[in-house]
């Protein structure tokens, strides 16, 4: 008789899965459940998944840092010679531009050198950039109009280092934004905003 309980048991909760089974199957699909009298809360109300960050509204960008504003794989390869960044404040001349970024890339631990990658970017009204390009401009810097915007770049006269085409250190000034590097051809390196 003992065995026979255990059996029981299972029988009774197999029957009991497949009558609940088969009730739920036979109603009809539209029909509304009665509120039981029973009842004394109402039902929850379904609730959002919970989110751990703000979403960024479309157009819009989280803060530019040294690790976003130039490409992933340029971070990877300053990173694997041991560089890191550092940031500072973002001057055009005399001119410091609020919320501006300039990171410069460099061995912090190695003793002093010029040897050393900056960046920067942020973001400038019209009245500001054309101040700022003018005061530049003043101190011999050359102003150049492109397609994708107006370079300022240092005199070569006075550059340490430049690129191929022999640039040195110049800012972009395009759609309401500012860019820097160090030569210009290390502005293609600046690939902020993202997208």
């Amino acid at each position: 008789m003992n065995r026979q309980l255990p059996r029981l048991g299972a029988a009774l909760v197999i029957a009991s899965a497949a009558l609940f089974v088969s009730a739920c199957g036979s109603a009809e699909p539209d029909a509304a459940p009665t509120p039981d009298a029973s009842e004394t809360s109402p039902a929850p109300e379904p609730t959002q998944p919970e989110q751990t960050a703000e979403p960024v509204p479309a157009g819009e960008e989280a803060d530019p840092t040294c690790e976003t504003i130039i490409d992933e794989t340029t971070v990877a390869d300053f990173e694997s010679i041991g560089w890191t960044s550092r940031a500072d404040p973002f001057y055009i001349g005399s001119h410091e531009v609020p919320d501006g970024l300039v990171c410069v890339w460099a061995d912090f631990n190695a003793p002093a050198s010029d040897h050393l990658q900056m960046f920067g970017w942020a973001r400038v009204d019209d009245s500001l950039a054309r101040t700022a390009q003018d005061e530049l401009v003043g101190q011999g810097w050359i102003r150049e109009q492109a397609p994708e915007g107006v370079y300022i770049t240092e005199n070569p006269q006075t550059t340490i280092a430049t690129d191929a085409q022999g640039y040195g250190m110049t800012y972009l000034f395009a759609d309401g934004t500012v860019k820097l590097a160090d030569t210009k051809q290390g502005l293609l390196l600046v690939t902020w905003p993202k997208g």
